[in-house]
């Protein structure tokens, strides 16, 4: 008997499907989606018999902060007794990241069997499913058999023909509309606005956002029972910088929740507590006792969100890739974080973006050195062009192609009083770590630091 495959020998066969993470998306953006279905998904899920309709789902999109508010509610939902399966993208360093249970990532022997599973499946689908279908088929499929109580679920890209838009969202929430994936054209917040409404459930709650009232109106044109909105209906009443983190105090249509405390940086967070906590509620149908709020919210971590991963010099990783993402990254770092040395800036982005919506807002915090680099994917921008918009801004910088040698460079030229801030594309954090972890290995060896 052979043995089973191995994690490695599986995703070889996923990375043989059309990954759209790795290729150009640009014939993708909301009012230019033609062509686009889910009849794939839906005939891959219906041969493996439909897990997606197996657990009650939480389904989440939005511009910016989808990965914060998954975050919040899947650690509220576990502290409120819960297991719970949450799908997000993209991963950092393993794909297992993306498949987590309980915090969890999900193992590499079980996502080597379901993913193999959902692949063998895969080859008798009339339309090949793509990278990202089987993936997020593979997640359904793994929590209808680890048997969680509830899935929370991010989208990948806009929302009404999402991969995971097979689903039927018990609450579906939109944090924000922005401009990314859109040609920009007059309207495109209508169009945008639409994208992302089509995951609401027809008769179920969805949460949003602070939005216009013009797209408010679009969201309510799909037929949620409620549209349950920030800054009408949730109201963030007070946030304060708090040690490690901030405090937030907010009302919901259910209950007045004073001075929580979250663990992440920014003021932009204190938004995004609020809907996490509304959303619970709305799937509750009711108010989140103290204890639950207190053990949900301290317990969060998120990765590559304003990610203080060092001290002397202070790290921070973000993966702030669009305009409101950088200014939300500088408002914080002049808020929170006073460094008296120098402040480098290490930023890579993928292609199609503007490097301007970065470099012009990170700009802002007063830069001495800007080091320029590709991130480790196929769609990373070419260095060259965030030299361009770095020259047009008016900024000196440095290009070092290789990403990891570009956090290395950061690093040996920071002082221990110093500022060192990864951004740019998600992508970047991992080479950081791997970078950091090195170092921290060979400190360990040398003695360094020690008693």
């Amino acid at each position: 008997m052979n043995p089973p495959p191995t994690l490695p020998e599986v995703l070889a066969r996923l990375d043989r499907s059309t990954n759209h993470e790795v290729s150009a998306r640009s014939g993708i953006a909301a009012g230019r989606v033609a062509g686009l279905s889910l009849d794939s998904m839906r005939e891959l899920c219906r041969m493996l018999g439909d897990p997606q309709d197996a657990v009650p789902g939480i389904h989440i999109t939005g511009t910016n902060g989808k990965g914060s508010v998954a975050a919040m509610v899947s650690s509220l939902l576990v502290a409120a007794g819960l297991t719970v399966g949450t799908y997000t993208s993209p991963h950092i360093e393993r794909v297992n990241e993306r498949i987590r249970r309980n915090g969890e990532d999900i193992g590499d022997g079980d996502l080597a069997e379901v993913l193999g599973a959902v692949l063998d499946i895969a080859a008798l689908v009339d339309v090949a499913p793509s990278w990202f279908e089987s993936l997020t088929a593979a997640a359904f499929r793994w929590f209808s058999e680890a048997s969680v109580d509830v899935s929370v679920v991010e989208v990948g890209l806009l929302g009404r023909y999402d991969a995971t838009n097979v689903m039927d969202g018990d609450v579906a929430v939109i944090t924000n509309i922005g401009a990314d994936h859109t040609d920009g054209a007059p309207g495109w917040e209508l169009a945008v606005a639409s994208e992302k409404a089509g995951i609401v459930t027809p008769g179920r709650d969805v949460v949003v956002g602070p939005l216009p009232a013009e797209l408010l109106e679009v969201v309510s044109a799909e037929g949620p029972a409620r549209v349950i909105a920030v800054g009408r209906d949730v109201e963030v009443l007070d946030t304060q910088i708090a040690l490690g983190g901030r405090s937030v105090s907010i009302s919901t249509p259910w209950a007045r929740h004073d001075d929580l405390f979250v663990p992440l940086h920014g003021r932009h967070q204190a938004a995004n507590v609020a809907l996490s906590v509304a959303v619970v509620e709305s799937f509750f149908d009711r108010p989140l006792s103290s204890d639950v709020l207190e053990a949900g919210l301290d317990a969060v971590v998120l990765p590559g969100r304003c990610e203080v991963v060092g001290h002397d010099p202070l790290v921070i990783l973000d993966g702030a890739h669009n305009r409101d993402a950088a200014r939300a990254l500088a408002t914080t770092i002049g808020e929170e974080f006073t460094t008296v040395g120098s402040r480098i800036l290490v930023v890579g982005m993928l292609a199609g973006r503007d490097p301007r919506d970065v470099l012009g807002p990170l700009s802002e915090i007063g830069l001495d050195a800007v080091v320029l680099t590709t991130p480790p994917s196929p769609r990373a921008a070419d260095p060259a062009d965030l030299l361009a918009a770095a020259r047009d801004l008016g900024i000196s910088a440095t290009v070092v192609a290789d990403p990891w040698s570009a956090v290395e460079r950061a690093l040996a030229h920071a002082a221990e009083e110093d500022l060192v801030v990864v951004a740019g594309s998600f992508y970047l954090v991992g080479p950081a770590k791997a970078v950091l972890a090195a170092g921290d290995r060979r400190d360990s060896r040398s003695g360094a630091g020690g008693p």
